[in-house]
């Protein structure tokens, strides 16, 4: 069984998109639908920008999302069997499956970007990934700092977990993880605790505006984040969608449901290879491409 996946924040380069737009007609009406909703170029922003501009949330955001979906629309006979995506990618897999519509799904992600921003800018926080510590391990630690915000928040694969909270909180953290024996502990380049409990705010704000979208059942199960589970329910799915935001992404458990559901091949669909990576570390029996 063939599975697509879709690609986070941390993907976005600078020319993303570009060929797509020039050699691709279909691609182009729909990039230049997604500079009407947003109601900015985004396409100049993603074909020309500096990397700076392309990492301000508002921007990264739209821009993984838009690559990744305009990226699936052009592919013929496109009929997944499966779908997951990392963070804002479970956006981009619930359109290439069919649960939500283009254009609510654009705005959707413009407006959990500026809701992540304004979380960001009430409580400056930041994100560490941790290598070569079990999972376990990285939890207990996290939940033994005291007066601090500091979670696991990414299990990306076997040995690479990020950890999300307050500068200090990840500081302490940090330090205890080096003590207790992680490789390393590298501080990453993000704007705030995103899957931590400081979303909160953003959380309240997205989960009202995913209640008045319109959702409909999707042509193949989605793996969501944040139980790894696969999910056909409209009900299931708009509420994991809005627990996300302050849940860890659980993507190891995630590629390893979908294996022992049938998965034997993973096609990446947006920017970058990060996922083809941690796949080929969850499930080295699978194969994995890109489209």
């Amino acid at each position: 069984m063939k599975a697509y996946v879709f690609p986070g924040q941390g993907s976005q380069f600078s020319g993303m998109g570009k060929d797509l737009y020039e050699n691709n007609a279909q691609a182009r009406a729909l990039f230049d639908k997604a500079n009407e909703i947003l109601g900015f170029e985004i396409t100049k922003v993603m074909f020309e920008g500096t990397d700076e501009e392309l990492k301000q949330t508002n921007v990264t955001q739209p821009a993984i999302f838009l690559h990744s979906v305009i990226l699936a629309s052009t592919v013929a006979d496109f009929a997944p069997e499966m779908v997951a995506g990392h963070s804002l990618g479970e956006f981009s897999a619930l359109v290439a499956a069919g649960a939500l519509l283009f254009d609510d799904a654009l705005r959707l992600v413009a407006q959990r970007a500026a809701a992540m921003q304004r979380a960001c800018e009430l409580t400056p926080s930041t994100m560490a990934a941790v290598l070569g510590l079990d999972d376990e391990k990285i939890e207990q630690i996290c939940a033994s700092v005291e007066g601090e915000v500091v979670v696991a928040a990414n299990f990306n694969c076997p040995g690479q977990v990020v950890i999300s909270g307050s500068h200090e909180g990840v500081r302490l953290a940090g330090e205890k993880l080096k003590e207790a024996g992680a490789k390393r502990v590298l501080p990453l380049p993000v704007g705030g605790a995103f899957h931590s409990p400081l979303m909160e705010p953003a959380r309240e704000e997205l989960a009202a505006a995913i209640e008045n979208t319109q959702f409909t059942e999707p042509r193949c199960p989605i793996y969501q984040n944040v139980n790894a589970q696969a999910a056909t329910d409209v009900a299931t799915i708009k509420a994991n969608l809005i627990s996300q935001l302050t849940a860890p992404v659980r993507w190891t458990q995630s590629v390893k449901n979908m294996v022992a559901d049938g998965a034997t091949e993973f096609v990446e669909c947006g920017p970058g290879k990060v996922l083809q990576g941690l796949v080929k570390k969850i499930a080295p029996e699978a194969a994995t491409a890109a489209v």
